[in-house]
């Protein structure tokens, strides 16, 4: 019944930006982390932000402090602001998130279906 909805991606020049917005919807109890994952053709999926339910954040090395995770814990949804993007930004971005479907069940782990970012050069 989970389903993360994701939008925001598109086609942006070097040094532009763009907002990534992800809602989760379904039966949900509570939402440990939400956050954004990347994945580049051969490579790895790889952590770009996340936010966990006590506000702490994690960033990805590369980020340098360009981008800025947030959240709007009622409408269970999170946000990510990229700034100076980079060609090397370009990549498949999915949203992800660890929540609960009921009071006391062990978290589950869910993924959006991915948005494309490419910035030009």
């Amino acid at each position: 019944q989970v389903q993360l909805v994701e939008s925001g991606g598109g086609l942006v020049q070097a040094g532009g930006s763009l907002r990534l917005s992800c809602v989760a919807s379904g039966s949900i109890f509570s939402i440990n982390a939400m956050g954004w994952y990347r994945q580049k053709p051969g490579n790895q999926r790889e952590l770009v932000a996340r936010i966990f339910s006590s506000g702490t954040t994690n960033y990805g090395d590369f980020v340098k402090g360009r981008f800025i995770i947030s959240r709007d814990t009622a409408k269970n949804t999170v946000l990510l602001q990229m700034n100076s993007l980079k060609p090397e930004d370009t990549a498949v971005y999915y949203c992800n998130a660890v929540l609960s479907l009921a009071y006391g069940s062990s978290t589950d782990t869910y993924w959006g279906q991915g948005t494309q970012v490419t910035v030009s050069s």
